[in-house]
């Protein structure tokens, strides 16, 4: 006897409902906001994304440019059904693309296969696209390749002898950085978040060499690198924040402080302010008060280019949680420096004289004569396969750039007029030409990709994946790159669908720019590679969920074959 037709219609939806696909959780990549203004109470940045800064303390996440609000909380949205075909693929592709809030951007997408080396999709492959973050494939693929995985950073301290038998050192003691990043939190043990502990380690090192007393200055000397310590194309208003900080071959916690601020005891009260590390470098101008309990928080932090000086206006309810921040620093050789001092003091070295610094413009009339001076201590760093983790799953602007100044000390460059960035980028042009990439479908003004002047193609991005791929350093190339749902600038995107713990990628964002380019599998267990650019998008979508996240999703998710 056949079922009736109401028992087979309950049949059809049970099985329906089993089969449904899993929800999605994908969370946009949040930004650092400019101005803290009109926010409610419990709105307040996002912590940095991978182990990064102080606990105490931590920096709100930002890919590129700040945003003006914080990020809402996504909205989950259902999986879409797989492709099973390659034509099935690429219309959904197209569909993505056609959608009408994108009709006034430019998007350029890639997706070939590393199996087959067939490609998949392609639109406007070939079209310069601001790449945001995605410049940073290319400084970091070029350090590992010319200076390899192992390659350490080393900071010597000098002086013009050895101590005498009582300790002394009879003229300055010179500190000599050569672009190391990792006197930083971030590279501290793990759980250890003080901001002095590499400085201590080399303050002991110096210590343990017998100094007990300096008959001299203290000099930071952070002449190995020249230029200018802020790359072209970068925006005046990025620059207080620490994804602008200015670049310094004696770099100290990513050239920034990180800022608190705390409701204050009483109504009316000013607010609780605190810099980590406490720095007399920087001078903080308060004029903030704390507001009844329910109110709206109102605050303004400013620094202006060139000063060390924060202005912080406004006011903060009472039971308000809290805002946190990180502000880049002028001149940070002098802060290292100052910690430096402070450190060697705490062990009871004693110094006559000031402390200073001395850049490539002050040491061009004077060189430091290292052939007479005396190596007296030296730290070397973490590899760069570490240093590389740290630079593209958090998309850490300074790291790209002391990688690409690096490359272009190493590199050997004959032409005197050459800054160090300028020498990095031929450098990494250099590169791309021995990969068999044409370095025409690249220009390069930073190694970070916050400058708006950098230009990409999503086919050279696919191409320098594919040789990526295959090189003797590209398990650690892979490695660095962050994963979807898992960690990094991705750690809350693409959640609970087929690209969690699958997609590695990097990301970039700026106000004119979304980009997402790395390496996957999809359904049917093939190696894709991909490049997703979209430059102007719309203001009231949003490209990372709707696009770039979207399309890796797709790709996870396709069954069938290239």
């Amino acid at each position: 006897m056949q079922p009736p037709l109401l028992v087979k219609t309950l049949l059809l939806f049970a099985l329906l409902l089993s089969s449904a696909p899993l929800r999605a959780t994908a969370a946009q990549e949040t930004q650092r906001e400019r101005r803290v203004t009109t926010q409610t109470p419990a709105a307040r940045p996002t912590p940095t994304p991978t182990p990064a800064r102080p606990t105490q303390t931590p920096k709100p996440a930002a890919s590129q440019t700040p945003t003006p609000t914080p990020t809402p909380a996504p909205t989950p949205q259902t999986t879409p059904a797989a492709p099973q075909t390659l034509e099935e693929l690429r219309a959904r592709i197209r569909d993505l693309i056609a959608r009408p809030e994108f009709a006034a951007s430019r998007v350029a997408v890639k997706v070939a296969s590393l199996d087959t080396g067939r490609v998949l999709f392609e639109q406007d492959s070939r079209k310069w696209m601001q790449p945001a973050s995605n410049m940073k494939l290319y400084t970091v693929a070029a350090a590992l390749d010319r200076l390899t995985p192992d390659y350490r950073f080393v900071t010597s301290v000098y002086a013009p002898a050895r101590p005498d038998a009582a300790g002394t050192v009879r003229g300055d003691l010179v500190v000599y950085g050569r672009g190391d990043p990792t006197f930083a939190v971030r590279f501290n043990p793990e759980g250890n978040t003080d901001y002095a502990f590499a400085i201590d380690a080399l303050a002991a090192d110096v210590f343990a060499a017998g100094v007990r007393r300096v008959e001299g200055d203290l000099v930071g000397d952070e002449s190995y690198f020249t230029g200018a310590p802020i790359p072209p194309g970068w925006e005046w208003d990025d620059l207080q924040w620490y994804y602008g900080a200015e670049v310094s071959a004696l770099t100290v916690n990513d050239n920034s402080v990180d800022l608190s601020v705390k409701p204050g005891a009483s109504v009316g009260s000013p607010a609780r302010i605190t810099l980590g590390p406490s720095t007399p470098l920087v001078t903080i101008i308060d004029r903030t008060n704390t507001s009844e309990r329910g109110t709206t928080r109102d605050l303004s932090v400013n620094r202006a280019p060139g000063q060390n000086t924060i202005e912080i206006r406004g006011r903060l309810p009472i039971d308000d949680r809290g805002y946190t921040a990180s502000l880049a620093v002028s001149r940070p050789a002098a802060l290292f420096a100052a910690m430096l001092r402070a450190s060697l003091e705490r062990r009871g070295v004693v110094f006559t004289g000031q402390t200073r610094t001395v850049d490539a413009q002050g040491r061009a009339d004077k060189p430091l004569p290292v052939s007479s001076l005396v190596e007296i201590a030296t730290r070397k760093s973490p590899p760069l396969s570490v240093i590389a983790a740290q630079t593209l799953k958090p998309s850490q602007n300074l790291y790209a750039e002391l990688l690409l100044r690096t490359l272009g000390k190493v590199s050997g460059s004959t032409n005197p007029k050459l800054s160090s960035e300028e020498a990095g980028e031929q450098a990494v042009a250099k590169f791309l030409t021995q990969a068999g990439i044409d370095p025409s479908g690249l220009v390069m003004n930073d190694g970070s990709g916050l400058s708006r002047s950098d230009l990409v193609t999503a086919d050279t991005t696919v191409q320098l994946l594919v040789y990526m791929s295959r090189h003797r350093s590209g398990s650690e190339f892979r490695l660095a790159l962050p994963v979807a749902g898992v960690d990094g600038t991705l750690r809350n995107r693409m959640k609970g669908t087929p690209a969690q713990g699958n997609v590695r990628a990097k990301t970039g964002t700026l106000g004119t720019a979304t980009s997402l380019s790395g390496y996957l599998f999809s359904a049917a267990g093939e190696r894709l590679v991909f490049s997703l650019m979209i430059n102007n998008p719309p203001r009231d979508a949003n490209p990372r969920t709707e696009f770039t996240d979207a399309v890796a999703v797709l790709l996870a998710s396709f069954a069938g074959r290239s």
